[in-house]
């Protein structure tokens, strides 16, 4: 078996919010007074105690050179993971508002992450995400910030998924005519219908978890003829309870049933787990080898927003670590997992 730390990897869904390293939280929380629950990584008592803790997050970054400096970190964590290519997901237009400047903090990020490219040699781009209950102005505003900065490929809606997607659609109509992607979390804590909704009235490029799917047989369809890709987390939803553990995730059933799956971490400062982890525990956990991990990785650059050359480099560079994989044990048919949706 090949070292995972060695795999090229692309992520595609990782909160920059849930990204914040344990020392600078500490710093950050000291200078601006915030008292940021302690909970150990992994151990949430429900969505409600994530959330909690996620909004002292947020509470802590106020100025410039705290996204900046954050967005810098998120750079440094990936490529020693032996991540290449990253979209981050970041709440711009929430921050904007709650600060009173619009385009702050998706501008600090960008600097951010700008100057993390260039001392780590690892390229990102940015989704813009929106919660569901907020208002659709501010989606509106999110699709502003997407079409002024060209290194926003995406925008996308996340929070509570039983909220319907009606109200944005013609943002969404807006931002699919105007070239911007469309990511959106469904799946995740509500059933199918989510998903499907977020296909049909969402226009989604890309489902953020999206395991529920598997409760309906013609959603599980919709995805497949569609070629929907999803972005699967496993240790998130276990740490949120979504899902009972490692071995019992379904991520192997969505496989089987011929469905595109990515792997991302969502919420890698809050389970404790790097995007490594993630291919880690899929070998460890849910019996994929090498071949069938080098099949997602590829899944992963293949439904991403990446220029091609990016895409084309990152291919073979996974395809040289494929080759040298030596199989060990026997493991899931990787059939399923080399679907595509070039």
């Amino acid at each position: 078996m090949r070292d995972l730390a060695a795999l090229p990897k692309a992520h595609l869904h990782v909160h920059l919010e849930s990204t914040v390293r344990t020392d600078t939280l500490a710093e950050l929380a000291e200078h601006h007074g915030v008292d940021v629950p302690a909970v150990q990584a992994g151990a949430f008592d429900g969505f409600a105690q994530f959330a909690a803790r996620n909004g002292a997050v947020r509470d802590c970054l106020r100025r410039a050179e705290d996204f900046h400096r954050i967005a810098y970190e998120f750079c440094a964590e990936e490529a020693a993971q032996g991540t290449r290519y990253a979209e981050v997901t970041f709440t711009a237009a929430a921050h904007g508002e709650r600060l009173g400047d619009p385009d702050m903090p998706l501008e600090a990020v960008l600097s951010g992450l700008a100057a993390g490219q260039a001392a780590h040699g690892i390229e990102c781009r940015v989704i813009v995400d929106h919660p569901r209950k907020r208002s659709v102005t501010r989606l509106r505003d999110s699709l502003r910030l997407a079409l002024a900065h060209p290194r926003v490929v995406a925008i996308g809606t996340a929070g509570a998924e039983d909220y319907p997607l009606t109200p944005f659609a013609a943002v969404f109509r807006d931002a699919r005519e105007a070239g911007v992607g469309l990511v959106h979390h469904a799946g995740e804590c509500c059933g199918a219908p989510s998903v499907a909704e977020a296909v049909t009235v969402g226009l989604a490029d890309r489902i953020g978890h999206g395991f529920r799917a598997l409760d309906d047989p013609e959603v599980v369809a919709l995805l497949r003829d569609r070629a929907i890709p999803l972005e699967a987390c496993p240790s998130s939803n276990v740490a949120l309870g979504l899902v009972e553990s490692l071995s019992s995730h379904p991520l192997p059933l969505l496989v089987d049933a011929g469905l595109t799956v990515t792997l991302s971490t969502d919420i890698p400062a809050s389970t404790g787990t790097t995007l490594t982890g993630e291919y880690r525990l899929l070998r460890e956990h849910l019996g994929f080898d090498d071949d069938a991990l080098a099949s997602i990785a590829t899944n992963a650059v293949d439904v991403s927003f990446a220029p091609q050359d990016t895409k084309t480099s990152l291919r073979q560079d996974i395809a040289a670590w494929r080759a040298g994989s030596k199989h060990t044990s026997p493991c899931r048919d990787a059939s399923n997992a080399t679907r595509s949706s070039t």
